[in-house]
């Protein structure tokens, strides 16, 4: 019997992966308090009344920085698409010859169970990559509904840094409002509904990293751990 041959191959770099386990946490935290502000599911067991616990004001506080820091995660990872010195996942967008049949040989793949394939896997498929930008996308109709949102806390028109940066957001978000629906409720809405989309695309990130790992037999499930994985042939 023929004995495989193994390739190390460095996937992710140390930045890359630090990044990949911030936005997983910030994700957390954000589902977390999202869920409870839409609908509080928890309360302390301090005696005081809740008001005087501040248990959704801590939950806002938390969704509000969680979010921020995830959007400058995604933000960073936007920028590394088109400007990185590792490995530009822009190139793999680009619908050539070479990257439909990347992404339809992935496709077949995960439907029929298959193990055959016939690319270099070395780098990210384009598979991989058109999902991640999906997820990217969804991010940014979070982080714009998500501001409509709080601009509309500061209906004064002033903020603690100065009345531009209110001006700045309804300026960059106010469409959201009749893309929505219309009503602040439909933003809000809309926004709850987005992040159960989020949650389905996480459930399917898993999947595949695992499936990858067990049908490939790359072990591509340690690259967020160690940054390399190993190349068949």
């Amino acid at each position: 019997m023929k004995k495989q041959k193994y390739q190390k191959v460095k996937r992710m770099t140390l930045f890359m992966r630090l990044n990949h386990w911030v936005v997983a946490l910030c994700m957390v935290a954000a589902v977390i308090t999202g869920l409870y502000i839409g609908h509080p599911y928890y309360q302390t067991m301090i005696s005081e009344p809740a008001v005087q616990k501040f248990v959704m004001a801590w939950n806002r506080w938390i969704h509000f920085y969680a979010a921020i820091i995830f959007d400058v995660s995604s933000i960073v990872i936007a920028y590394l698409y088109f400007f990185s010195r590792f490995e530009k996942p822009v190139k793999k967008l680009i619908p050539n010859g070479k990257n439909l049949k990347e992404f339809w040989e992935v496709f077949i793949n995960l439907i029929t169970l298959n193990r055959v394939k016939r690319f270099d896997s070395s780098h990210e498929d384009s598979f991989h990559v058109v999902y991640f930008t999906i997820f990217h996308l969804l991010l940014a109709w979070m982080l714009l509904t998500g501001l409509q949102l709080y601009v509309h806390g500061l209906e004064s028109g002033m903020s603690s840094i100065g009345s531009w940066w209110p001006w700045m957001l309804h300026l960059v978000t106010d469409w959201t409002v009749p893309v929505c629906g219309g009503t602040k409720m439909d933003v809000r809405y809309v926004h709850h509904i987005t992040m159960y989309f989020i949650l389905v695309w996480i459930m399917f990130h898993i999947y595949y990293v695992i499936w990858r790992t067990i049908f490939w037999r790359e072990g591509d499930i340690a690259i967020v751990f160690g940054g390399y994985k190993f190349k068949r042939g």
